[in-house]
């Protein structure tokens, strides 16, 4: 059989203040049509389908709207585990009607031992879980990690395996020798969440999902799907894209990128550069920007000229520091100049002068509160 692998979906999830359901909305339609295309007999999501335990209502549609089209309408069987930013509990709402229309969603780790059977291949669908559920489940008190507890569950996996079939595991854990970037949230610390690489060998595939980068790990029978749309400045440089895997003889599995709606870059230069429409009308200015300034001096109103011209800009940095020009600096500040050192905090902060109006208030604030004082 066929079945695409993807995960980290993260339905819901802000860049920098910025919605994303448009740009996940972009990817969803490149998995349908790629789903499509292949005529695939399955589609797998690792985890992760939302970024938060209680979405958002309009996330909340956004997927339900993606499952509506992808199963009842194209009728695509959907095989899912919940996440470590998915609520179990929530997650599982509808499940037990689910089933009837081949989408299977489990969200407890009892569940990773009813494997779901499809043509030639059996799916373990294992959920995101704390080690005491393992502990609980097995009624061993030794397990203390999540490698102690991936060591039962593989075993008790293995016992359910049919000789005929292909195994595919389904989960959303750190694999060991895993690369991460930091739109990842580690699960636990001190590394307690590592699984060993070595204990995933009795699978045919495994379809992983927490890492968002489909580099992260090069494994035999193991890959992360990464995340369909780029999450953070450090995911800039990531391909996104799906797996698709066939089992049909040897397992096969090959890369299959998607497009961005919009990108993020690194734009570099001046401030009379970066303003010039000979340098800005050749950047794509819809995507989502972190510049990176050249100019050392405090330019008035900086940010507000920049987004005029750059409707996205996650954030900014000058590249050689920054001088200041007629401004005191904070050593010049004392107790008895309060406005002074408010002034200059602004400035050190946001790169920018405050404005006349915001002196004022300013200025009217401390003299409230000096009459306050005095009124004591």
């Amino acid at each position: 059989m066929k079945f695409l692998h993807t995960a980290d979906w993260h339905i819901g999830k802000k860049l920098h203040g910025y919605d994303l359901l448009a740009e996940q909305k972009h990817a969803f339609d490149q998995i349908l049509t790629l789903a499509q295309q292949e005529q695939v007999d399955a589609v797998v999501i690792a985890g992760d389908l939302y970024d938060r335990s209680v979405p958002s209502v309009e996330a909340v549609e956004t997927f339900n709207e993606m499952m509506i089209q992808l199963n009842l309408t194209e009728r695509f069987p959907v095989l899912a585990i919940s996440g470590n930013h998915d609520s179990s509990v929530r997650l599982e709402t509808g499940g037990p009607w689910f089933t009837h229309t081949h989408f299977h969603l489990h969200t407890r780790l009892e569940q990773a031992f009813q494997p779901i059977e499809m043509a030639d291949t059996q799916f373990f669908l294992l959920p995101y879980f704390e080690p005491i559920a393992a502990r609980l489940y097995f009624e061993d008190d030794t397990i203390r990690t999540v490698e102690q507890a991936m060591e039962s569950v593989i075993e008790a996996m293995q016992q359910l395996f049919s000789p005929d079939k292909k195994h595919v595991l389904v989960s959303h854990f750190f694999a060991a020798g895993s690369q991460k970037s930091d739109s990842e949230t580690k699960l636990t610390v001190g590394g307690l969440d590592t699984v060993p690489v070595t204990l995933l060998s009795a699978f045919d595939y495994v379809a992983l999902g927490h890492l968002h980068s489909k580099d992260a790990l090069q494994a035999v029978n193991a890959r992360y799907s990464g995340s369909p749309v780029k999450f953070s400045l450090s995911e800039r440089t990531h391909t996104k894209g799906v797996w698709l895997v066939d089992t049909t003889q040897e397992v096969s599995f090959t890369f299959h990128p998607l497009t961005p709606l919009r990108d993020i870059q690194v734009v570099s230069g001046d401030f009379k550069t970066l303003t010039s429409a000979s340098f800005y009308q050749t950047v794509e200015r819809e995507n989502y920007l972190y510049l990176q300034l050249t100019d050392r001096a405090i330019i008035p109103n900086m940010m507000n000229q920049l987004r005029q011209i750059y409707p996205r800009v996650l954030g900014m940095e000058r590249v050689n520091g920054r001088t200041t020009l007629n401004q005191p600096t904070l050593k010049t500040a004392t107790p008895n100049e309060p406005k002074t050192l408010i002034a200059e905090f602004f400035a050190s902060v946001t790169g920018e002068p405050l404005s006349e109006q915001q002196l004022q208030w300013i200025k009217d604030s401390l003299t409230a509160m000096l009459q306050a004082e005095r009124g004591k």
